[in-house]
């Protein structure tokens, strides 16, 4: 049975716009912000106990992800943002426009810049600053090829799917024979 939990934490209540489609099963502790048409989906922990974590508009966090937090750093996901399945935030700040591939991990104190693809199963440790458009692999993660701007548009579709994909999940709460 599922049980979407919004639990609160020294009496910091998640807060959760009323465009926001957040999955039965997923768990938002404390100091969570998700933003208008953003998607929290399945077996997704956001615990927000020693600092804050804010999920961006039309940002997806996808089944099976963790973000959490550090006692110096939040952690911060812009607008437009993919963030795939088994994912693992940590403290960190994903900029607008970016996708986050599968597996990943990105850590304390990394900045993903604008319009970045992460490939699935990468390790960005401690401290990275990755630029704008970069496409980033490996374990550790490396830059290995500038995508241009038209990254940011392309990163953007994605988004703009799940946003339309967590739309008809809403309508058939609303209306179960859908």
């Amino acid at each position: 049975m599922s049980h979407m939990a919004r639990e609160p934490y020294a009496n910091f209540w998640p807060k959760v716009t009323d465009t926001a489609f957040v999955a039965n099963s997923a768990d938002l502790i404390g100091d969570v912000t998700i933003g208008e048409h953003a998607s929290i989906w399945y077996h997704t922990t956001l615990r927000a106990d020693i600092n804050k974590i804010v999920i961006g508009d039309y940002s997806n966090i996808q089944d099976n992800s963790c973000i959490h937090l550090a006692d110096d750093y939040g952690c911060y996901v812009g607008n437009y943002v993919t963030v795939g399945h088994g994912v693992i935030l940590h403290a960190c700040t994903v900029e607008d426009e970016c996708l986050i591939g599968m597996g990943s991990t990105i850590l304390d104190g990394a900045v993903i810049g604008r319009g970045s693809v992460v490939g699935a199963n990468s390790l960005v440790t401690k401290g990275t600053i990755i630029p704008p458009n970069s496409l980033v692999l490996g374990s550790p993660a490396k830059v290995v090829k500038d995508l241009g701007p038209e990254s940011q548009a392309n990163n953007r579709k994605w988004a703009e799917k799940y946003v339309k994909v967590a739309t008809r999940y809403t309508e058939r709460v609303i209306n179960p024979g859908f």
